[in-house]
């Protein structure tokens, strides 16, 4: 599933089964991953500002340079992934996302609602 630079801004992929998909660089601004399973993509330096990614799977994800800002991380399983240069300046989160060992959200600029 190679879908580099793809533009999919704005798109429904709630529930999406996208495994393994290579997003590198892809346009995913405010799109609905609601429940999608992204388990160990690769979304190297893709826009998901503005994204819908509430309880999305991102287990393993490399996440390196993604930009983040004003995404909804709520329920969302970041455990294991690559966050090193993301960008989450106000991306919103809640007791109920898991974060990759030793990450601090709230120094990365994630705001937490209940």
């Amino acid at each position: 599933r190679n879908l580099r630079d793809i533009d999919l801004s704005n798109a429904d992929l709630s529930e999406a089964t996208l495994t393994g998909a290579v997003l590198v660089g892809a346009d995913l601004e405010g799109v609905n991953l609601e429940g999608a399973n992204l388990t160990g993509a690769y979304l190297y330096a893709a826009d998901l500002s503005g994204a819908n990614l509430e309880r999305a799977d991102l287990e393993r994800a490399n996440l390196e340079r993604a930009d983040f800002e004003r995404a909804d991380l709520e329920g969302a399983d970041l455990e294991g992934a690559n966050l090193t240069g993301a960008d989450l300046g106000g991306a919103k989160a809640n007791q109920d996302t898991i974060w990759p060992e030793g990450f601090d959200p709230e120094a990365a600029g994630v705001t937490f609602g209940d």
